[in-house]
């Protein structure tokens, strides 16, 4: 068996953890919306068409905000085609999936499904086909109480009260070729920088995030954050980080050593952010959202009927070995807390997802639907500064690569403490031996085991077993040190007691 050994004080803190680094993401996009979140007629849809089997999975995962309507979809979509009348909306070809989108489910529908689900928006504008005045409309439409054009046009359409949106993205990914309207960054930013004082001009309360790079693999990375912060800088408050992750060569290793890119990539983000503010002489920091992240195969990206509505795309079946690499970036997420204030997993339902559905049929959990349920719920506190020592291994890519990777958080308020860990070890288990040095009176309650599951076993509509299992510490509250199973993910949960 191998060891390692984390040591935490309550004083050595890195960050108050931002709720909302625990988001997720709706595009519309395959059967996201319609099948997903929004299915009418189904045995388990309310009065609004929203499925309660899917709000239940959402709710024990406790999401704090969903960025909608996209996404690549965001960059062709007129805001009007999803307001008023369902029976005048228009059918529009959707570009971006090569797919017909309906209208059925827009502004006013998203912000009511997120009223009955517990979340909070975070609204994208297009600032691909569109811009400036559509953006501050669409503000306006959502914001403004009532008196003007638009914020009249939303009463009429029965939404009374403003929707009072807080968070926005001026576009997504426009570094990207793909993307509808592409721009350079130079285009990018002053239009950018010309929607985001317009917007702040309806409603200085909201926020703006600013497009990132794609991905760190994008050969703009960097010099693209440079150039458009240097336009945006005083008028937007976050850049956006995108990261996604597979395993097509099958090497389990190299996999679950990703996570230290993820890290590497949030480190380098941050820094450019820092050296904009520094060129620009102000107090003021900038702080990233990490709105895309998550395993994704990129399967299921053909095989659909063009100009199809709500049709099977990406919906990727994720195993217990992508279950360990989405708890792994979730510790990277923990433990880049200083500057990682917004995170979506990308996405929420059927399009590469922790919940599935069958359109008439069940919903499910998958694989990595519980890592996410999992920080949800213990790990809202103070992310602590640990000191980490473990074994290291190098692999096809990376070198080393901790045999254990851990963060610890606390909640001030219940004075609890939670160690998120994962052994990525496959053959051998490891000793984790946590020196605690100031939480006085803490007992061990619970660990929680994900582990002892073939990595390539998965979870269906009929069978749900890949999922951890709960073991109570009331017998050693004094326990200190933990054995992790190989190729696991842990939770190790401590509450305020009475040490013996």
């Amino acid at each position: 068996m191998k060891h390692s050994k984390l040591t935490l004080s309550k004083d050595y803190q890195i960050a108050k953890v931002d709720d909302r680094v625990f988001g997720s993401f709706i595009e519309h996009l395959g059967r996201a919306v319609y099948g997903g979140i929004y299915e009418p007629g189904h045995p388990a849809a309310d009065e609004h068409g929203f499925r309660r089997d899917v709000m239940d999975l959402i709710r024990q995962i406790g999401v704090p905000v969903v960025r909608y309507p996209g996404g690549n979809f965001v960059s062709g979509y007129n805001w009007e085609d999803g307001v008023g009348p369902v029976e005048m909306r228009p059918r529009r070809l959707e570009l971006a999936w090569s797919t017909t989108e309906p209208n059925t489910f827009g502004t006013n529908e998203f912000m009511q499904w997120c009223k009955v689900c517990g979340t909070a928006p975070m609204m994208a504008v297009n600032l691909g086909t569109r811009g400036p005045d559509a953006a501050r409309n669409l503000v306006e439409y959502c914001n403004h109480e009532k008196g003007t054009c638009y914020s009249d046009l939303r009463r009429s359409h029965g939404a009374e009260a403003p929707h009072n949106i807080k968070l926005w993205c001026l576009g997504n990914e426009m570094d990207g070729p793909w993307q509808m309207g592409h721009k350079s960054a130079a285009e990018y930013g002053r239009v950018a920088n010309e929607t985001a004082k317009l917007m702040k001009w309806v409603d200085p309360s909201i926020e703006l995030v600013l497009c990132g790079s794609s991905n760190s693999r994008m050969p703009t990375f960097g010099d693209w954050e440079a150039t458009t912060l240097d336009l945006c800088y005083d008028n937007v408050d976050y850049v956006s980080l995108h990261q996604y992750f597979d395993c097509s060569d099958r090497d389990t290793p190299n996999f679950l050593a990703k996570s230290c890119d993820l890290e590497q990539y949030i480190r380098a983000a941050a820094c450019v952010c820092d050296y904009v503010q520094a060129k620009h002489r102000r107090k003021k920091k900038i702080h990233l959202s990490l709105d895309e992240w998550n395993v994704w195969y990129h399967s299921h990206g053909a095989d659909f009927e063009k100009w199809s509505e709500a049709p099977h795309i990406l919906e990727d079946v994720y195993n217990f070995e992508d279950a360990l690499v989405v708890g792994l970036m979730l510790i990277t997420i923990l433990r880049c807390s200083d500057r990682v204030k917004i995170a979506c997993l990308a996405q929420l339902v059927n399009v590469i997802a922790p919940i599935m559905t069958e359109t008439g049929g069940r919903a499910w959990a998958q694989t990595i639907f519980y890592p996410y349920l999992h920080a949800s719920r213990y790990g809202r506190g103070t992310a602590l500064q640990g000191i980490l020592t473990t074994g290291k291994h190098d692999t096809k890519d990376f070198t080393d690569v901790g045999d254990v990777d851990a963060v610890a958080v606390r909640n001030e308020e219940t004075g609890a403490l939670t160690v998120f860990a994962v052994n990525r070890d496959m053959e051998e288990s490891n000793l984790l031996t946590l020196d605690l040095k100031d939480f006085d009176g803490l007992r061990a309650v619970e660990h929680i085991r994900y582990d002892g599951f073939d990595r390539y076993a998965v979870n269906t509509a009929n069978d749900g077993s890949v999922r951890p299992r709960s073991e109570a510490l009331t017998a050693a509250p004094d326990a200190r040190e933990f054995k992790l199973n190989p190729l696991s993910w842990n939770v190790i949960r401590f509450e305020k007691g009475t040490d013996k």
